[in-house]
Order: C-alpha cells, then sequence, then structure tokens
C-alpha cells in the first residue's frame, strides 16, 4: 500500500509559491543572518575547494524535529528557500505558533498537519515507524537517533520506502538504494519532498553558477605539480602515473569513501549502488 498523494501539476504550485510571498521581516525569529566562510578555515587557507561568491542568505530555520505533538497547524506560505534545493512551508499553529518545514510534494496552501504518536497516515503528517503505518508507505525526514531530527531524504524529490517491520526495528529502502535497519521509535513525515524537478533546471550560463557561491572547477593536468598529482609538463601532457588521483593523493576512481567501523554497519542489510 502506497500513501503518496500529489498534484502533477506544476504550473499550480507555481502559483502556489507565488501567491504566498510574505515580506520576511514579519518572523525574524526564524530568520537570521549566518556567516559565509567560503571555503577557509580560522588562518584563512581553503579546505574545501570551489567555493566562494554568490549572493547572500538568510537561514530559514527548519522544524526537523517535528516535536510540536498534536497540535494541528495549517499551511500558510510555500516559500523559497536559497538554503536548499526543495521549497518550505510556513505552518501557523492554533496556539499561535510559526514553524518552517520541508514542502510535501502536493502540500498546498491551506492544508493541515500535525505530528504525533497516534494521528493520521496523510501527507505531511509526522509520526514514528512504530504506528500502524502500512507497508510501502513513502516517507521523508527520517530520523536516525529518537530526539534528534530528521537526517534522511531531505533533499528536492527524495523518498525512502518502508519495507519491513519486525521486533521493533523497521526496515527502509532509502533513496541511495541503501536497505537499512532503523528503530521503530524514531519519526519520519509521510510523503515525498516537493520540487521533484529540480534537476531540469537550466542554468543558462556560467555567472548563474556563480550566484550560487561555486567557483570554476578546471582539470589537474592544466594546474602546476604543487596543486595537483596531475599537474607540470610542458603542452598537452598525460598524468603520469597509471591511475587517475585527487588532489591529495586517493585514487580517483572505484575508492569507497565512506569510513568503515561505524556503529551503524550493523543495521545495514544491503550498502548503496
Amino acid at each position: 500500500m502506497e500513501i503518496l498523494l500529489y498534484n502533477n501539476s506544476t504550473q499550480s504550485m507555481r502559483d502556489e509559491i507565488n501567491k504566498g510571498r510574505v515580506k520576511s521581516n514579519r518572523r525574524n525569529h526564524l530568520i537570521y543572518s549566518q556567516h559565509s566562510c567560503k571555503g577557509r578555515n580560522a588562518r584563512g587557507i581553503i579546505t574545501a575547494g570551489h567555493r566562494g561568491g554568490g549572493h547572500k542568505r538568510l537561514y530559514r530555520q527548519i522544524d526537523f524535529r517535528r516535536n510540536y505533538q498534536y497540535i494541528y497547524g495549517r499551511i500558510f506560505n510555500i516559500e523559497y528557500d536559497p538554503n536548499r534545493n526543495s521549497y518550505i512551508c510556513l505552518i501557523h499553529y492554533l496556539d499561535g505558533e510559526k514553524r518552517y518545514i520541508l514542502h510535501p510534494r502536493g502540500a498546498m496552501i491551506g492544508d493541515t498537519v500535525v505530528s504525533g504518536t497516534e494521528v493520521t497516515i496523510f501527507l505531511g503528517n509526522a509520526l514514528p515507524l512504530s504506528t500502524d503505518m502500512p507497508l510501502g508507505t513513502s516517507i521523508h525526514n527520517i530520523e536516525i537517533t529518537l530526539g534528534k531530527g530528521g537526517q534522511l531524504a531531505r533533499s528536492a524529490g527524495a523518498l525512502a520506502k518502508l519495507i519491513a517491520k519486525n521486533s521493533g526495528l523497521v526496515t527502509l529502502r532509502l533513496p541511495s538504494g541503501e536497505v537499512r535497519l532503523i528503530s521503530n521509535n524514531c519519526l519520519a513525515t509521510v510523503g515525498q519532498v516537493g520540487n521533484v524537478r529540480v534537476n531540469q533546471k537550466m542554468l543558462g550560463r556560467a555567472g548563474s553558477k556563480c550566484w550560487l557561491g561555486k567557483r570554476p572547477v578546471v582539470r589537474g593536468v592544466v594546474m602546476n605539480p604543487v596543486d595537483h598529482p596531475h599537474g607540470g609538463g610542458e603542452g598537452k601532457s598525460p598524468i603520469g602515473r597509471k591511475k587517475p588521483a585527487t588532489p591529495w593523493g586517493f585514487t580517483a576512481l572505484g575508492r569507497i569513501s565512506r569510513k568503515r567501523n561505524k556503529y551503524s554497519d550493523c543495521l545495514i542489510i544491503r550498502r548503496r549502488k
């Protein structure tokens, strides 16, 4: 059984976003500025490459924990967030509380959402995996540690599938293809994250990439030897080794970057493809 309610009309979603624009100074407790380090550490040395420039951003505080339970909230606004590739929803709760959540695909202005252990399995509601959630349900914003907040399936178009339940643990198929076990007390939100066509967006020119804070990327063979193992030589020269390497000398192709011997390794049934 798959519970996934959404509207396929892209134009209707654009109308909802444009119609819901509100000045940000009305809720300063949810929007604040943040410092951009541009890939430098405290000494000013580049530690993360190809970062810098870009437009100024204000951070929107997102409620990943969904711990405001048993109080119904109405979707007052659907907004663009420059800090992520999915849209966000401004929720007005009945007692006056206001919070941001990730926009579930198909949710419209005026819909109601609620969080709790005994709530209906409906689009945008957050509830533990231990409830009567049927197998095959599409979920997102999934907790790994109880109370820490959602950490899995949060990007645009992401969804995970509930495929099995067994003795306090549930089996999930994540967007990467990984199959793993998670405690059935962890919270998850019903539905799929919106803005599924974000990968089809055309930037149009190189300057649009710079507005996003991403600086140009060049090949290693055109660098100096001090900057990359492939660098150096006269004219168009080969890389000078059998296997390509990263700027730090590690194997570039086929090397597993995930660290082994993590506490959660025993919970992974099948690793990502």
